[in-house]
């Protein structure tokens, strides 16, 4: 397990935040505004963005409350404690096997918009192999050349992003947006589930905080990426409702990209603002998916109680190609996103929720 750290053995409360950042800031922020207008069917869909953060935030602080009880341990490890061995197998394999369809997800993702944007008629299989043989040396390289990757191109990403969305306000019209809650606050709650579900990435913490320099910290760490992507995803909410209105929104595959496909900037080296997010965030997907990869490994080590991981990640190699090649067309790929969502909402909030009031009950037990 000592590979799974960075290269002092521990990472910092910035590298963990950096990293939850990075998961939770991926590829679905495209599709999200379509997404949740066909559950709210209103403009307030920035409403339900900003009460599902409220939530997350506390199933986050659920997680990590469950990992500091035991320092030191990812979930893997310290779950057995709980449940015992085979309840903790049971819950690692189920892990184990949600990473590594959501892996496979991002990384067909990848290819369909480096397909549709970039790389016009370019095979399926050779756009994956280049990204599945780069993720492959990136893991070889442990946990410290991830966080300089992310390091990199998360910050780049998030200031294109919201310079792109900025840009975009000359299209914004306020109408759009207005009345506010004109329906009730009915369809602003059912916006909430898919929103709640598209917060994917505070998971990370059940593993990320047994490797934390500070792992009281871990708490701070969960609550600022949480906000960090609130913030960003409900003011997007706004300016793409703004500016494509509801209806709009709702024929659209990817909304958010084709608002900052929607204008130009005459004299600049890059006239499509699009292209420049959509190299930055392939890279940053890119980052997602290897830590993805890396925790899907290091998990099927613990779980088999392997002495090595490097085999691992060859023999993931073809099943996470496979695996990316199920959805037979885009549509299927976000249903199955969709259902990837309602798992991990069972995985991530029911389940941790339950390991920590059976811990707590049972530590209580032994004190009386």
């Amino acid at each position: 397990m000592k590979n799974m750290s960075a290269s002092n053995g521990k990472i910092s409360t910035m590298q963990a935040a950096i990293i939850v950042l990075n998961c939770m800031f991926n590829a679905g922020i495209l599709i999200l505004p379509r997404t949740l207008s066909k559950s709210a069917q209103t403009p307030d869909i920035w409403i339900s963005m900003l009460l599902a953060g409220f939530f997350v935030i506390g199933i986050g602080i659920i997680v990590v409350n469950l990992s500091m009880r035991y320092p030191g341990k990812t979930v893997f490890e310290f779950t057995r404690s709980i449940t015992g061995i085979r309840g903790s197998d049971i819950y690692g394999l189920m892990i184990i096997i949600y990473f590594l369809v959501l892996s496979s997800m991002e990384i067909r993702v990848m290819a369909e918009a480096t397909d549709m944007y970039l790389l016009q008629s370019t095979p399926y299989w050779a756009t994956v192999i280049v990204f599945l043989w780069s993720g492959l040396y990136a893991v070889t390289g442990g946990l410290s050349v991830m966080i300089r990757l992310i390091t990199i191109t998360l910050p780049f990403t998030l200031i294109i992003f919201i310079v792109g969305i900025l840009l975009s306000s000359k299209l914004f019209e306020f109408n759009n947006l207005v009345p506010m809650f004109g329906d009730g606050i009915i369809p602003v709650l059912k916006g909430v589930q898919p929103a709640v579900l598209s917060y994917s990435g505070y998971e990370m913490m059940l593993i990320l905080t047994a490797y934390m320099t500070h792992p009281k910290e871990s708490t701070k760490t969960v609550i600022w990426s949480i906000s960090i992507v609130t913030l960003i995803c409900s003011f997007t909410m706004v300016m793409v409702v703004g500016c494509l209105s509801l209806s709009g929104i709702t024929t659209r595959t990817f909304p958010t990209l084709d608002l900052l496909r929607s204008f130009e900037m005459e004299g600049v080296f890059f006239e499509r603002f699009e292209l420049l997010l959509l190299i930055f965030w392939i890279v940053q997907i890119f980052a997602t998916f290897t830590i993805k990869y890396y925790f899907t490994s290091i998990g099927i080590q613990n779980l088999f109680r392997l002495r090595k991981v490097q085999p691992i990640y060859y023999l993931l190699l073809p099943l996470i190609y496979l695996v990316s090649t199920l959805p037979k067309s885009l549509f299927q790929a976000l249903v199955l996103g969709d259902i990837l969502g309602n798992v991990s909402a069972v995985l991530f909030a029911v389940i941790p929720l339950l390991l920590l009031l059976i811990d707590i009950i049972r530590k209580g037990a032994r004190i009386r």
